[in-house]
């Protein structure tokens, strides 16, 4: 047993590196193979763009550390697993959503989970794995890294480093911008709704039991961002209408008014409104590969930009075609 600890906890840097990074590659392939068989169409799964998953990665490392000490033990390193694995995606869980405003998995509707970040199945299949991994999965693992040449295995963990340090980053930038869509969503949302509200009221104001009828039918009552626009370009083509057949429907003041809405919805429009733009190809991919994130603070948000996402690439296919 102590020579087997000292294998283990003997790897130089370098060599914990290449381990955290082939265990990235790893649960990339699992869970990107796992998530496209269910949803019928490939998915390239995870928080970063290219085929690393980081969580899996950290996972790996400290499955190997916390069962070391048991490592003549199944039951006890099985319940080490089940701790330490546990801990992780706990912690992990509740980091992320706190900094992103984002769940990237959620088990809120699995049996016995705590605040949907961890859940017993999934606790009881992390201890399975963590026997699997350090007994049948990582040995040849090991043997092929030992088996490269010390330089090779400095290269190839350098490369590996640079371009996963640059993939995270962007990644990680693209989940706080996405964060920020959703905040400004709110924002402009409530802006239109104000200005709904008021556009409403100067329309009554010309007491038009016609015009308020056809505009009461369209219930601007929503909360959308594309059903508020739409709401309130039917409001201002209705205030065009009248003043086309009654040039003095409405009084000086109230025309002066209805131009600064006009102006304000067209900056609106022009300034806020354009996230089909905003949601470039890190944060729609983000978006697509993670098919069961979700946020509770921003729920109607990040549905809403979902929407715009896969439009935006549905488009991009057509036009592919």
């Amino acid at each position: 047993m102590q020579e087997r600890l000292k294998v283990m906890f003997g790897y130089t840097g370098f060599q914990w590196l290449f381990l955290f990074y082939f265990y990235c590659f790893g649960g990339w392939c699992f869970e990107s193979v796992f998530v496209s068989l269910k949803s019928g169409k490939w998915v390239n799964r995870g928080f970063m763009r290219g085929p690393f998953l980081p969580l899996y990665g950290t996972g790996a490392i400290m499955m190997l550390v916390v069962s070391m000490p048991f490592a003549d033990n199944v039951l006890l390193t099985y319940f080490a697993g089940v701790v330490g694995a546990t801990s992780l995606e706990y912690v992990t869980g509740v980091a992320m959503e706190a900094l992103f405003k984002m769940r990237y998995w959620d088990y809120s509707g699995r049996f016995m989970n705590y605040k949907g970040h961890i859940c017993l199945r999934s606790s009881i299949a992390w201890g399975f794995f963590t026997i699997l991994m350090t007994r049948v999965i990582h040995r040849p693992i090991e043997q092929m890294m030992f088996s490269m040449s010390e330089k090779a295995l400095h290269h190839l963990t350098v490369i590996l480093t640079v371009y996963i340090v640059a993939d995270f980053t962007l990644s990680f930038k693209a989940a706080l911008d996405l964060r920020d869509l959703m905040v400004r969503l709110v924002g402009v949302k409530e802006e239109l709704m104000r200005m709904q509200k008021r556009l409403d009221v100067l329309i009554a104001f010309n007491n038009d039991e016609k015009e308020q009828k056809r505009l009461d039918r369209g219930e601007r009552r929503e909360t959308r961002l594309r059903d508020l626009t739409s709401g309130l370009e039917q409001g201002f083509s209705m205030i065009k209408e009248a003043l086309l057949s009654r040039p003095t429907a409405y009084g000086e003041s109230v025309r002066e008014e209805i131009a600064e809405l006009r102006g304000k919805f067209s900056l609106y429009l022009e300034r806020e409104t354009g996230y089909g733009r905003l949601l470039d190809f890190y944060k729609r991919d983000m978006i697509r590969n993670n098919p069961t994130m979700r946020s509770e603070e921003y729920e109607s948000e990040f549905e809403e930009l979902k929407e715009i996402a896969n439009d935006k690439a549905d488009r991009e296919r057509k036009m592919e075609k």
